[in-house]
């Protein structure tokens, strides 16, 4: 087949914007061939729920899926009766970037706190967590938090700790978003277990695709009393694979041996790379701290447009000329240093 873009194209829009890693290919590669039984009754689910446990305890169960969007949307429906509502910070991905999946296919109400670097606190919880009992208000049952967040920041396991103790205390079960956990874990330099299992998280949507997959997402449950009807609610989601082989197999290379850390600690790396490489540029004004692999910037008046012409990136709160930028596993230091000489130039023209 004719290759239809330009393989040398590079941005920093989205971690989604990145390829897949070859070792990823290769593992579809070799899960291919033969027959194995549909729907998860293969060999290599099997496989994925050993390489799970390891990463998560011996109660951990791992349920492939094939999107983000369709991990949280399974995760908090399989928590939550009809009438729970979830308590999630106002910049969080389920409540801004899925079209209202968890409202509209769920059935679930978001109750929103806004936050300056999108870390929720139990102070900020308990904003929302009230109203039980009362008819009238849709019941505080469920606590998602992102780790790493919308906003490229990270919670300490301490602070989950703290988060998760708060929720437990009202009855509420924890969710975390995982898009970005290898990130997380990465720049932590701890163990999943030491911020999830350990910190009292009861299921998250663990991220594949964003870290070289090429779609492929699990929901986790950690405490096996926080989730009914996962098993069922996965298909009626239409996140149930027919050749599930292919989906577990991508999780297995990502998970089974470092290629999760070297992945994402290279995208942390760049990250960093690219706030060093524009600290001390007059006019650029960072708006976050860089703890993963995102960068938030406000930029003077015309620059975002003119490095538009050259890199893909989005807009974050364009209103302020907030900008993000965002680093992958196949991000170079190439990359980095072009793009960054690039904003220099262009901030210096605009002076």
């Amino acid at each position: 087949m004719t290759t239809l873009h330009d393989a040398q194209r590079r941005g920093f829009a989205s971690d989604n914007y990145s390829g897949v890693h070859p070792e990823v290919l290769a593992a579809i590669a070799a899960a291919n061939g033969g027959h194995q039984s549909a729907y998860g009754n293969d060999v290599y689910t099997e496989r994925l729920q050993e390489v799970i446990r390891g990463h998560f305890g011996e109660a951990a169960q791992a349920f492939p899926v094939f999107n983000g969007t369709g991990a949280n949307v399974t995760a908090l429906q399989s928590i939550l009766p009809r009438w729970g509502a979830v308590v999630c910070a106002r910049t969080a991905h389920i409540h801004v970037d899925e079209g209202g999946a968890p409202e509209r296919v769920a059935g679930l109400k978001l109750l929103t706190v806004a936050t300056d670097d999108g870390k929720l606190t139990p102070e900020l919880v308990e904003t929302e967590a009230w109203g039980y009992g009362d008819e009238h208000r849709a019941q505080p049952l469920a606590l998602s938090i992102t780790q790493s967040t919308e906003l490229g920041t990270l919670y300490t396991p301490a602070e989950i700790q703290a988060l998760t103790d708060l929720a437990h205390s009202l009855g509420m079960v924890v969710h975390v978003d995982g898009a970005r956990l290898s990130n997380a874990a990465a720049a932590l330099g701890i163990p999943f277990a030491d911020f999830t299992t350990n910190a009292g998280v009861d299921i998250l949507s663990l991220g594949g695709t964003k870290n070289g997959a090429l779609g492929a997402e699990a929901v986790v449950v950690l405490n096996p009393d926080s989730s009914a009807g996962l098993l069922f609610s996965r298909k009626f989601n239409m996140q149930l694979a027919s050749k599930m082989r292919f989906v577990s197999a991508q999780l297995i290379a990502l998970y089974e041996g470092d290629l999760w850390q070297r992945n994402a600690g290279h995208a942390n790396a760049m990250a960093a790379r690219l706030r060093a490489a524009l600290s001390d540029v007059p006019g650029i004004e960072f708006s976050q701290d860089t703890q993963s692999n995102g960068v938030f910037v406000i930029l003077p008046e015309g620059v975002a447009e003119p490095l538009r012409e050259h890199y893909a990136f989005y807009d974050w709160d364009a209103a302020r000329r907030e900008v993000r930028w965002m680093c992958s596993f196949d991000t170079s230091e190439a990359d980095i240093d072009t793009f960054a000489a690039l904003v220099r130039a262009e901030v210096a023209k605009h002076a």
